[in-house]
């Protein structure tokens, strides 16, 4: 058994599709399926259900990729724990951060961070909050700048601030002169969001929920400056957070009538190795926020 074989056997279970894997890998296709054939043929057991359209894995296959996802994450922390003894003044933090939480706060944290550390590396990934907890409970990520809420429990959470959600607009839109917004408000407002892997959106949609009845969403889109610019120009409205409405002078915020907070804050994974660039990061975010 090969640890080639263990890590083309993860990728094509997380993706269902043995090409999809070797483009992934930069393999080619031949060579993870005969990697696989050969990783079955010395388990004596099929890892894969190779009837249906869609890859899927077997009982035996979800059962050996459960200690797969545990052995390859081992060998990635020694990997990272010899490099941390080698390069003590070296480092790098794989962090991920939604769009709108990155335009506000990541700037402030990485201009004090890299005063204090400026030989660690940063390196981001923008996606929504959901897609960044799977991210981190997966081992994928390093740390991520996340809304707190429905975090999954194998997550370490620390809080950084907490802000309103407002629903935004051009300062001539009718519902500007309302001190705040009631759902049916919006009942016939083209409404633009941020796509599906945002906690930010599961939230807004739970409360259309609630009243019973479909927002009409005209565009999703994780691009801030896109959402701003469409929301200042009339084409609809959509829900930021406050300090971002903040310093949009064409545009005005409004609250709901019920109105919505959310934590902000740091997580990342229970019981995985950290390395010393990573606890830096986690040590210094306490002297961020009670700067």
């Amino acid at each position: 058994m090969e640890l080639r074989q263990l890590e083309y056997f993860q990728m094509a279970s997380r993706l269902n599709n043995m090409t999809r894997a070797a483009e992934r890998l930069h393999v080619s296709q031949p060579n993870i399926t005969v990697a696989i054939q050969k990783l079955e043929s010395e388990l004596g057991v099929s890892l894969f259900d190779r009837t249906q359209k869609q890859l899927t894995l077997t009982p035996e296959g979800q059962l050996f990729l459960r200690r797969v996802e545990i052995a390859l994450r081992e060998l990635q922390d020694a990997a990272i724990e010899i490099d941390d003894y080698k390069q003590l003044q070296k480092g790098a933090i794989q962090l991920g951060i939604p769009p709108m939480i990155g335009s506000y706060l990541f700037p402030q944290i990485f201009f004090g961070f890299q005063r204090l550390y400026p030989k660690l590396e940063l390196s981001i990934v923008e996606e929504g909050s959901l897609s960044i907890h799977d991210k981190l409970d997966r081992g994928e990520l390093d740390l991520g700048i996340v809304i707190l809420s429905n975090a999954p429990p194998s997550l370490n959470l620390l809080p950084i601030s907490r802000k309103q959600i407002l629903v935004c607009m051009p300062p001539d839109h009718p519902l500007a002169a309302q001190e705040s917004i009631d759902i049916q408000d919006l009942r016939d407002q083209s409404l633009i969001m941020l796509k599906e892997d945002s906690y930010h959106r599961r939230i807004i949609l739970s409360e259309f929920d609630k009243h019973q009845f479909s927002p009409r969403i005209v565009l999703s889109s994780n691009q801030l400056n896109t959402i701003k610019n469409l929301v200042a120009n009339g084409m609809g409205l959509s829900f930021l957070l406050d300090v971002i409405v903040e310093k949009e002078p064409a545009i005005v915020g409004r609250p709901l009538s019920n109105p919505i907070f959310v934590d902000i804050g740091l997580a990342w994974k229970k019981e995985r190795y950290l390395s010393r660039a990573s606890k830096a990061f986690i040590d210094f975010i306490p002297t961020y926020t009670s700067a």
